[in-house]
């Protein structure tokens, strides 16, 4: 059966796609019912009887995992079919949230066996995360790309805007075991979407050790100037926002403004994303990495807010425009990549990706309270909106990212 890269002279609209319609359903159930777990697994938790630091070791659990095994995951996602593996690690997900739904409905969990099967849910989220993004160009023609990009992810965002209203009150009125069943019925619904999805076959690379694979996969990102620069960036932005928005923003905005007020401002982040998202569909600057790295230092603007004695809408604006500035430059950096990097290593660099950009999350969220205590909480979210607005400043130094320019319409990969 053709596939929709068979016709290279297709509209640029990704909506003719019948593949890229069946992933988007599938990426979007899945954002769903990720967004509705993270709440009803911490009130299981509690409901349990564990603590704060019971509930912080179940989702170190998942996180460790992911982180560990995406690496991996990105050698699998160019080795085999990517089809393949988001079938059946929604499958695998399904299965386990069932086993969870049900040990939480009868009374048979434990802290312990939560914790485990967070590690399970982290490593197949992990082997499906790498695929999912790097499938892209084998649903859409090359003109289609850029709104395919904008398109998941808005969806994506939009998806997890509602699980997240929605979890609290399927707690409410079912229980966390009810919850998590509707996470195990998004990811069944999701592997049927991803095995009626049919996309045109990647070459596969001779079979060489998983250590050579990751290798070659690291090669590909030193090659080019941009991407490891960004990566860089990365790691500095996480290491220093992970411990703003989850350490320090919920301590300082609700002892100034009330308990509520955490939750509008994350509400107003969110919403900076979807306006973002919306924004790239029409907006597409020609050089891409320029424009999306400038919008990035927008995201100073939420820990200087929280640093400043200003209103709660001050802060909730601040918040807007890190997100929307976050997206736009996610957006261009998916499609940079997308563009740039062989098919046969795009699993690989996303992984690559994915590990630079959360690796240092739990280390800023383990330093920032030692070290606000000892500088002064606002002190140091003013030092961490500096560095962040700084670090976007300087990673747009090199040429390779002030210069890379998006591929014309219709037009073919960037040879290097």
């Amino acid at each position: 059966m053709p596939t929709v890269l068979d016709r290279p002279h297709e509209t640029a609209s990704p909506w003719r796609s019948g593949p890229f319609r069946w992933l988007l359903a599938g990426r979007t159930l899945i954002g769903l019912g990720s967004a509705i777990t993270p709440v009803a697994m911490a009130l299981a938790v509690l409901h349990l009887g564990g603590s704060a630091t019971d509930l912080g070791l179940v989702v170190a659990a998942y996180a460790l995992v992911d982180v560990v095994t995406t690496l991996f995951a990105g050698v699998l996602g160019d080795r085999f079919s990517r089809k393949l593996l988001m079938r059946g690690a929604a499958t695998l997900a399904c299965l386990s949230q069932a086993v969870v739904a049900v040990s939480l409905a009868t009374g048979s969990a434990t802290v312990p066996m939560l914790a485990v099967m967070s590690a399970v849910n982290g490593g197949l989220a992990a082997v499906a995360g790498p695929s999912s993004r790097a499938v892209v160009p084998q649903t859409v023609p090359a003109a289609a790309l850029p709104t395919a990009i904008s398109v998941l992810r808005l969806s994506q965002n939009t998806a997890m805007v509602l699980g997240f209203s929605a979890a609290g009150l399927l707690v409410g009125l079912f229980g966390p075991g009810w919850a998590i069943a509707v996470d195990a019925a998004t990811f069944a619904a999701a592997a049927v979407c991803f095995t009626v999805m049919r996309v045109a076959p990647v070459a596969i690379p001779a079979a060489r050790s998983m250590l050579e694979d990751l290798r070659a996969g690291a090669r590909e990102v030193f090659r080019h100037t941009w991407l490891w620069t960004l990566l860089v960036q990365a790691l500095i932005y996480h290491l220093m926002y992970g411990g703003a928005q989850g350490v320090l923003g919920p301590v300082l905005v609700t002892r100034r403004f009330g308990d509520a007020a955490w939750g509008w401002a994350l509400a107003a982040l969110m919403v900076g994303f979807m306006v973002g998202g919306v924004i790239t569909l029409r907006y597409r600057p020609s050089r891409l990495l320029l424009s999306g790295t400038a919008f990035l230092g927008l995201t100073a603007c939420f820990p200087l807010a929280m640093a400043l004695p200003v209103p709660l809408t001050v802060v909730m604006a601040g918040a807007f425009l890190h997100g929307l500035g976050l997206e736009i430059f996610s957006v261009n950096w998916d499609l940079a990549i997308q563009e740039n990097v062989a098919p046969d290593k795009l699993a690989r660099v996303f992984a690559f990706d994915q590990v630079g950009s959360f690796v240092m999350r739990p280390l800023g969220l383990a330093l920032t309270g030692p070290v606000a205590a000892s500088v002064g909480e606002h002190t140091w979210l003013l030092v961490t909106a500096t560095v962040m607005a700084a670090a976007a400043l300087v990673a747009l130094a090199p040429s390779s990212v002030r210069h890379l320019r998006r591929l014309p319409e219709g037009g073919g990969r960037h040879s290097a």
